[in-house]
This record gives structure tokens, C-alpha cells and sequence, in this order.
């Protein structure tokens, strides 16, 4: 199978060994009539517009097809965001030949004199426009992909809302197109412009406006980001134990007694494709959780709404665990360290003596790392100013043995 990434520019745009694959192949799968329309009656060969849902029709397509030379049609570059990723998942890479085209984005970087390698892609095609909250740190530059022609209106409403609605904003439509590529300018507060083309993205020059609330790019974001009735792991604490869970891009955190779903939303604020589970018996709490996330850029954060360990059984395994409430629930310690893949991380913080018995039992028996985490914070008295100590938490912390350690 030939994937043959194709612009704005239609068949003028490609070189020769694309233009070949076109020629040659017996059948023709594009994403719709705005991509297949593109080709020239030289191309002779059968135009199979993709169906929706794409990945699940994808092996009766080809089973369909079998025995014929097959290309696909794919916007710009089929492995940046596009359809050659399903592709390979589905049929395998080695199945794949891929011609691709300059992508959108390396127009875009190209028309707006942006280094690409410093500009940072989020997409909003399939995806919660909330997703692009998590990008907006002042001074980065953004490229947005677009879902659509209402996109650009969106992305200035959510810099508004999020205190960045002095960004600068520049959409690129048609990118490549001889004719019709069309630029609009403005910012996100005065945004002037109606809907344009669907075919556009978004540059986006962030600009946080004065007084608004400052968001870092490490755990310990102010305890003020978060919705919470008290709930909520405190900005120290927390980041003294997302540092012990020791996130990687592509894990999964299971956060048992969410709360205010405080750990597993900056889990997943530190790579794009860390995931989290946030377990929560309380329905309020939950619906805040997801709240909570998505206005802090995650909303792909999975809140269930359920008593552990009974609401574990159908999870998918978790390369670590955080327990911040319910730790004397029947069963839960032992649910979580069975489930836990070898080598995951369990964290468990406490304030009880009850728990902390528990966890030092825990510790005698599996080893780790047992500590208290004593925060102060200093405040008036009278004319002066003294200590006000928070509650010490006790925190367990412990690494399951690898498969090769278990043997």
C-alpha cells in the first residue's frame, strides 16, 4: 500500500514518484471528494472516498480490495498528525510505503519566520478544544490544527477565558494553494474575523495578560488553579509526591480517592501522552474533577465514579498508583500492588495514624521509602509574624520488582 501525502497545490504539488503511485494503482482511498477531487482524469483508477469511523473499516477496505494496488490520498504529511498513523497500527509499517508532502505546519512555520523545532503542535481535530489549555505559557508560539471553520472564533474565546487574550493570532487557509491561500490577523480579545475556510490552523503567539494566574510547567501548580470543598492535595505535598510517582511519557496512573483529581491532572500535564484515572466514590467530587481538568488542558482524564477497590476491577493496569484517600478500605492496598505493573511506582500519603500504621506494616514487608512531609507556612501574629505548621503527611513510596526480578 502506497500513502501519497498530497496540499493545497493538488497534482502540480507532487514530484514525479508520487504522481507514478497515482497512476499505477488500481484503487484510489481519500478522505472524501475535497482530496479525490484533486486528481486529474489521467488518474484512471477506482476513487474510494474513506468511510466514518476510518479505523474500524479499515482491514473489510482492504480485504475488499485484495489483489489490487492499492494508494491513499492523505493530507500534507501522512505520519505528522495524519492518517498513515492508523494505517501502521492497523495493517503494520511494513506494509506501508509512505511519499509524503510539506505538512501544514511546515507552511505555517515557513509564512510566519517560526524555527518549527521550537513551536510547539496541538491539534483540536477530534479532540477537546480544552486540550490547548495546557500548551498556553507566556511567550510560546502555537500551532493549532484546526477542526474546522469555526476554530479560530474558538481558540480566541478559550485565550479570553484562560487570561491570555492579549495572544496574537494569525489563521492560514489553503496553505500552498496558488490562488486561494488567505491569511487573517488579530488578537484574541477583539477577534474580527467570521468563519472562513475549514481548511485552516491557527498561530498562536501567547500573550498572558496582566493579573493573570501564572500556571508552571512542573508539579505544585497553586493550590488556587483548583475547584476544590478542601479535598486537595496541597501544593508541597504534591509535588513532593508526583516526584515519587516519577511520571514518563506514555504511562498510566491510576489516582485512587481523587478528590479534586489534583495528582492525576498534573500526571498528565507533564507529557502529552501520560495517562490517568482518577477513582472517586463522592459523584460532586468527581464531576469537579473533571472540571478541574479540563480546565487545566486534560481533559482526556477518565473520572470513574466509584468505591475502590471494587472500581478497579476493569481498569487497565497502571504503571503506578497514588492512594490519597481510603487507604484503611478492606482490600485496596492488596487490589493495587497486585494490579501494578512490574516495575510501577505506589505512592500512598496519610495524616491518620490508623493509615500510618498500615503503611509502616507495608513498608516492613516490601521495603521502599518511608517519610514524613512537614510544611509550614508563615503568618501573622499580632505585629509580628510566626509558623502556622500544616498537618505532617507520611508518605510511602515503593517501586514493584521488575519480571526479571521476580524470577
Amino acid at each position: 500500500m502506497t500513502v501519497v501525502g498530497i496540499g493545497a497545490d493538488g497534482w502540480p504539488g507532487l514530484p514525479e514518484p508520487s504522481r507514478t503511485a497515482l497512476r499505477t494503482a488500481d484503487v484510489i482511498l481519500g478522505g472524501g471528494t475535497r482530496q479525490l477531487d484533486l486528481l486529474p482524469p489521467e488518474v484512471t483508477a477506482e476513487r474510494v472516498p474513506w468511510p466514518t469511523p476510518l479505523r474500524p473499516a479499515v482491514p473489510a477496505l482492504l480485504a475488499a480490495h485484495a489483489g489490487r494496488s492499492i494508494a491513499v490520498l492523505a493530507s500534507g504529511d501522512p505520519m505528522f498528525h495524519g492518517i498513515g498513523r492508523a494505517l501502521a497500527e492497523t495493517v503494520g509499517p511494513h506494509r506501508l510505503r509512505v511519499l509524503p508532502h510539506p505538512s501544514s505546519v511546515a507552511y505555517a512555520c515557513a509564512r510566519m519566520g517560526w524555527p518549527q523545532e521550537d513551536t510547539e503542535t496541538v491539534t483540536l481535530v477530534g479532540r477537546p478544544l480544552d486540550t490547548l489549555s495546557a500548551a498556553l505559557h507566556d511567550g510560546r508560539r502555537l500551532i493549532v490544527l484546526s477542526a474546522g471553520a469555526s476554530t479560530p472564533a474558538e481558540v480566541a474565546a478559550l485565550l479570553r477565558a484562560r487570561g491570555y487574550g492579549p495572544s496574537r493570532l494569525s489563521v492560514l487557509e489553503q496553505l500552498g494553494h496558488p490562488e486561494s491561500e488567505r491569511s487573517l490577523h488579530g488578537t484574541a480579545d477583539d477577534w474580527p474575523h467570521p468563519p472562513g475556510d475549514p481548511l485552516n490552523l491557527v498561530a498562536v503567539e501567547c500573550v498572558r495578560a496582566p493579573g493573570a494566574p501564572r500556571l508552571g510547567a512542573v508539579p505544585g501548580l497553586p493550590d488556587d488553579a483548583y475547584e476544590h470543598d478542601g479535598q486537595l492535595t496541597k501544593r508541597h505535598v504534591r509535588a513532593a509526591t508526583l516526584a515519587a510517582l516519577a511520571p514518563a511519557p506514555g504511562e498510566l496512573l491510576w489516582d485512587i480517592g481523587g478528590g479534586s483529581g489534583s495528582i492525576g491532572i498534573e500526571w498528565m500535564r507533564v507529557h502529552r501522552t501520560c495517562r490517568a484515572v482518577s477513582v472517586e466514590r463522592d459523584p460532586v467530587r468527581a464531576a469537579r474533577i473533571a472540571r478541574n481538568a479540563a480546565a487545566l488542558g486534560v481533559p482526556g482524564l477518565r473520572v470513574v465514579t466509584a468505591a475502590a477497590p471494587a472500581g478497579l476491577a476493569e481498569l487497565e493496569a497502571p504503571d503506578a498508583v497514588f492512594i490519597g484517600g481510603g487507604l484503611t478500605a478492606p482490600g485496596l492496598l492488596d487490589a493495587c500492588w497486585e494490579a501494578l505493573r512490574p516495575g510501577g511506582r505506589l505512592v500512598a500519603n496519610t495524616v491518620t495514624l490508623e493509615s500510618e500504621a498500615l503503611l509502616a506494616e507495608r513498608y516492613r514487608r516490601h521495603g521502599g521509602e518511608l517519610v514524613r512531609l512537614a510544611v509550614a507556612h508563615a503568618v501573622p501574629v499580632g505585629g509580628f509574624t510566626g509558623w502556622r505548621q500544616a498537618m505532617p503527611v507520611t508518605q510511602w513510596s515503593v517501586t514493584k520488582a521488575g519480571a526479571e526480578e521476580q524470577q
